[in-house]
């Protein structure tokens, strides 16, 4: 098992396949995502990975957390969090930054989020409740939720009952995602789909559980050692859709030349047609004068 990495949602966009056809993709961002700190089995009595990424203020950081960046001699991390490994041999070393080619295109993964608030809400909008009568027996208590408990035995509102309250701020895990693309030199992943969370908010996104992927980069992928990992595939048939198109503009001698042929051959087609549809025209008017 590999570790994974904290990343920021950006937004969501669509990608173009070649033959026009959209695939709606969420655009997840590695902002400087490192380890901070090991957990060992000797030591910890378990084998994890704790990465920490974004850019806090110091005033933000309390005083513990922030002597622990300065032994692992990176900065002060925004988001941290841990990523359990089945051994030793997975760690990454500390201070690593952690590339987005450490994800192929086509593999799946699974996104950790929280996903957005909608404050206190009613039993109607919270569980879907049908609300009372709109009209005869109701008085001013159409969307209440109605009775909450039984007769004096039991006497109480039984744990768990729905109920009007807070709605949403939930963490939430979308399983089996698809990896459409990754950008390492700008740091983003391509996701199919959308994911929990509003904009802005850290998702935590690993290798699926469910469905395993083979021929991943293990340990992972650095930005000391992506040269090692680097592959031509980055670009499965789709095109980003604010991106440039990679049209070339330069054209070579020999295009030039077949291109000036063309034009040269299509214009003299064109004389000749010319000629031809003037010739009766002009005999018409010399058998006219002849005549008279």
């Amino acid at each position: 098992m590999r570790t994974g990495v904290i990343a920021k949602k950006v937004g969501m966009t669509r990608l173009f396949q070649e033959d026009g056809r959209h695939v709606p993709v969420t655009v997840l961002a590695l902002e400087d995502c490192q380890v901070t700190a090991h957990r060992t089995a000797e030591r910890d009595g378990y084998s994890a990975l704790q990465v920490g990424s974004g850019e806090a203020k110091s005033k933000n950081v309390a005083k513990p957390q922030r002597e622990a960046f300065g032994k692992a001699e990176v900065g002060l991390k925004m988001k941290v969090a841990e990523f359990r490994l089945d051994s030793d041999e997975g760690l990454l070393p500390v201070g690593a930054r952690i590339s987005a080619d450490h994800f192929i295109a086509g593999q799946m993964v699974d996104v950790t989020g929280h996903t957005q608030g909608k404050g206190f809400a009613g039993a109607m909008k919270r569980w879907g409740f049908g609300g009372l009568r709109a009209t005869h027996g109701v008085s001013i208590s159409h969307r209440s939720h109605g009775s909450t408990g039984n007769r004096q035995d039991p006497g109480r509102v039984f744990k768990g009952k729905k109920m009007a309250g807070h709605m949403g701020d939930r963490q939430r895990t979308q399983q089996n995602l698809e990896i459409v693309r990754t950008d390492a030199e700008r740091g983003l992943l391509f996701v199919r789909g959308s994911v929990p969370g509003s904009k802005n908010s850290w998702m935590l996104v690993r290798d699926s559980v469910k469905i395993k992927n083979a021929d991943l980069p293990f340990p992972g992928v650095m930005y000391r050692n992506q040269d090692e990992f680097a592959s031509e595939e980055a670009q499965p048939g789709l095109i980003e859709s604010a991106a440039e198109q990679e049209v070339g503009t330069q054209v070579d001698a020999e295009q030039q030349a077949k291109l000036l042929a063309e034009q040269e051959a299509g214009a003299e087609s064109a004389v000749t047609k010319q000629n031809a549809e003037d010739a009766p025209n002009n005999d018409v008017p010399e058998a006219d004068s002849k005549e008279s």
